[in-house]
Formats: C-alpha cells, sequence, structure tokens
C-alpha cells in the first residue's frame, strides 16, 4: 500500500521544478563567490588567492573581524539549533513509542560516551582549524552548505573528494566527515563534505536534488580552494552512499538523454560507495526490524512505489539506462561481512548488477568490520588502516611525488585508547 508523501506533521519543501530556480542558486553561488575571493597576478604568470575582506584595509582588527566571523558562526549554529530542535519533535510524532527505536537510541548514546575522547579532539579540530572552510553556501534550499578540509600547503592542485556522510536519511550531517576529512587532508587532498536535507525537512527526492546541487558547486569552484578539477572523485557512506549514486545515476541518465546539466558525470573519476544500500526493496523489512519502521522508511521515499526509482540496483538494469551506463566512472564499493546495519549482500548484489550492465565495478569486502568499523572506530584507532590506505593510493596514482610523499609520512595518530573502541564496537547500535 502507498504512503502519502505529505504525512501529518510533515513540513513542506519546496522543489526546484523551474529553471529560474536554477537560477537564483547560480546567482546565490556566484554573489558568494565574489564576496569571498578574488584572484590576482604574481610574477611568474601565476595566480594568487586573497580574502576580500582581509584585504578592504589593513586598519580592520584580526581580533575585530575573527570575532565578527565567530559571532556569525554563533547565530547560524542557532538558526540551525531551533531548527533541528523543531524537526526533532515531528520525528517523534512518527516514531510514537516503540521499543527498537528508542533502545536504539539508548545504544548510539552509550556508543558515542565511550568514543567522546576521540570525538572530543575532533570537534576542537573542527571548530578552531585554520584548514577547514565551514558552511560554504551551494545552493539556495535549506542546509544546502558544505565544508572543505584543505591541505596545510597548497602549491599545486590537489585531488578532490566529495563526501556525502549516513545517518539512515534521518541524522545526516556534513560535519559527521569532519574526521575523514582532516585526515585525507594531511595527505594532501581536498575534502567537501556535503549537507543535506534530512526527514523530516525532506524527502530522498529533496536529498538527491541537494546532493546534486553541491557535487555541481564544487565541479565548477573548487579550482578556487586550490583543488585539481580534472581529479574530482564521489563518495558515499550508508545512507550517504544510496544517496551519492542515485544523483550519480540520475546525473548519467540525463546526460545519456541529452539533457541539459551544470555538471557532467565525465568529471568524476571513480565513485566510492562504502557500507550502502543500493536497492531498497530488499531492505525494507531489514530497516523495520531494527527500528527504522516500513512507515517512516516509506515516508522518507515517498511510497511503496518509489522505491525502485531510487534503488540503483533496480535502475542500472532498466532498458531506459542502457546508454548512461558507458558514462559511468569506476566503481568501487566497500562492505564489512560483518555489518549487520545493512548486509553486505547489498554491495555484492549492486557490483553484479553493475557489471551484467557493462559498468567498470569492483568490490571490497573486509572480513568481520562492523557498519561503524571501517569509518569510525579505525579512523580512531590510527595507524595503517586498509581502506584508508587504498583510496589515498588510488587518488595519487600516477603521482610520483605524492606517493613518496605517503611513503614517508607518519602514522595516523591515535585519538581513543584501544578497550574503548572494543567496548564501543560491543554496544554499537549499528
Amino acid at each position: 500500500m502507498a504512503v502519502p508523501t505529505s504525512p501529518v506533521g510533515f513540513f513542506p519543501v519546496e522543489q526546484p521544478t523551474t529553471s529560474t530556480q536554477d537560477t537564483r542558486s547560480t546567482d546565490a553561488v556566484d554573489s558568494l563567490r565574489s564576496r569571498t575571493s578574488s584572484t590576482s597576478t604574481i610574477p611568474g604568470g601565476g595566480t594568487r588567492r586573497r580574502n576580500i575582506d582581509s584585504g578592504k584595509s589593513e586598519k580592520s582588527s584580526p581580533s575585530l573581524c575573527r570575532s565578527q566571523s565567530f559571532g556569525r558562526e554563533i547565530g547560524h549554529a542557532a538558526c540551525e539549533t531551533y531548527l533541528i530542535t523543531r524537526l526533532a519533535f515531528t520525528l517523534l510524532r512518527y516514531l510514537g513509542v516503540g521499543r527498537r527505536w528508542i533502545s536504539r537510541l539508548l545504544a548510539l548514546g552509550l556508543y558515542a560516551m565511550l568514543l567522546m575522547p576521540g570525538f572530543l579532539q575532533v570537534l576542537y579540530q573542527y571548530l578552531f582549524s585554520s584548514q577547514i572552510r565551514r558552511s560554504v553556501v551551494y545552493g539556495d534550499q535549506p542546509r544546502n552548505r558544505l565544508d572543505l578540509y584543505l591541505p596545510k600547503k597548497i602549491d599545486s592542485p590537489k585531488p578532490v573528494i566529495i563526501f556525502v556522510t549516513g545517518g539512515a536519511w534521518i541524522i545526516g550531517y556534513k560535519g559527521w566527515g569532519s574526521l575523514l576529512g582532516f585526515q585525507l587532508a594531511e595527505r594532501e587532498i581536498i575534502v567537501t563534505c556535503i549537507d543535506y536535507r534530512n526527514f523530516p525537512q525532506g524527502t530522498i527526492s529533496d536529498m538527491v536534488d541537494d546532493v546534486s546541487r553541491g557535487i555541481s558547486f564544487v565541479c565548477n569552484n573548487i579550482a578556487d580552494y586550490g583543488g585539481d578539477p580534472n581529479r574530482i572523485y564521489l563518495m558515499g557512506q550508508s545512507a550517504g552512499a544510496h544517496i551519492s549514486s542515485c544523483a550519480l545515476l540520475k546525473q548519467a541518465v540525463k546526460e545519456s538523454k541529452g539533457e541539459s546539466t551544470s555538471w557532467s558525470v565525465s568529471q568524476i573519476k571513480a565513485y566510492f560507495g562504502l557500507s550502502g544500500g543500493y536497492n531498497l526493496t530488499n531492505l525494507v523489512d531489514h530497516f523495520d526490524r531494527r527500528g527504522l519502521y516500513r512507515s517512516i522508511f516509506l515516508s522518507i521515499m515517498e511510497g511503496d512505489e518509489s522505491l525502485h526509482q531510487f534503488s540503483p540496483e533496480i535502475l542500472i538494469e532498466d532498458p531506459s539506462a542502457k546508454n548512461a551506463v558507458p558514462l559511468l566512472p569506476h566503481i568501487v564499493l566497500f562492505h564489512g561481512t560483518g555489518d549487520f546495519s545493512i548486509p553486505p549482500d547489498a554491495s555484492i548484489t549492486f557490483v553484479d548488477a553493475l557489471k551484467r550492465a557493462g559498468a567498470r565495478a569492483e568490490l571490497i569486502l573486509y572480513d568481520g568490520k562492523t557498519h561503524t568499523d571501517l569509518f569510525v572506530q579505525d579512523a580512531l584507532r590510527g595507524g595503517k588502516e586498509e581502506l584508508f590506505d587504498y583510496i589515498v593510493d588510488y587518488l595519487h596514482a600516477g603521482d610520483t611525488e605524492a606517493l613518496a610523499n605517503d611513503a614517508m609520512a607518519p602514522p595516523r595518530k591515535r585519538l581513543c585508547p584501544e578497550p574503548l573502541l572494543k567496548l564501543a564496537g560491543l554496544v554499537s547500535p549499528f
């Protein structure tokens, strides 16, 4: 039975249906760029980016500028807190009193407490590091913001990862990618973490549109931040892997039909999907048993009849997508065999479908790893780690200088004691 797309308590969201709205979004981006940066010529024919606010007048006090910037961030945080609180009450009306989701929430709280020593270090760096550009506006919809993690030294164009965080389509937030962002920035890779509307502020169509708009902004503007427009990679984790794969496939279908687009699939050199779900029809009952109730999940996905539309595994084998397949970049999926939140079969069957359709795809399974091991616990553990090293080696392939620097790079710093990491793994709700 179909679930209404706008049940009681749902906040209506604007749907970008006209070219006028796209124009407003482009104007907003152009305005942002004109306010934040300009270029000047330096000897030797190069260019130098400078902040206009800092170059307006040397009379401006640096402490005053920092105070004003901090004040703006506090104001933005207050607005977001109010919005999140309001939406949380709406979400609670959806969930009702249910043992499964309440037990998961309590387990999540305990999980976060055990990993707090590492989380606090990452939070401090997120708030005060000069290597991050927080909340860059990429569109005119709510939460159309992204964070940029920049290497300390940008003496040449750097490879770029566009990262889409997970969060069960409900609690996704760009800040969840901060640990990955800082660690990859240490290897001279620029990371952009895209924020997008969550349920109940938006449904899956809004999420896919937001992510596509964020990808467009990065593809068209990353050179201004020292990124290499010819080396852009897309990566998603969990729900973010599902949303980003939908955005990528939707874009390829548009291009195959000759429709006008603001970015091209050819600009994405590879796609990395981490612990994602790609066939929603196979996951509805599984999520229901784990506390993401069928009624809520179908509301997020805009009804039972839309599950096929937002299932990349099904879409890739649809005859209408035949001409889109050759446009897709190399696709690499990662999954832990101990993942109970989204079973590894979700990646296995998607890779099989991609190969049958003629796409370039491969799967890397990690024995015994859970849904969060690859993304959270292993990253907090520091040292060498297969997934991290694979991504770095992939992005630096062919760059002998970068590979040499990687070989001499110190091991990643441990951020959390091992006993706490093991306990967190035992109580993890994922």
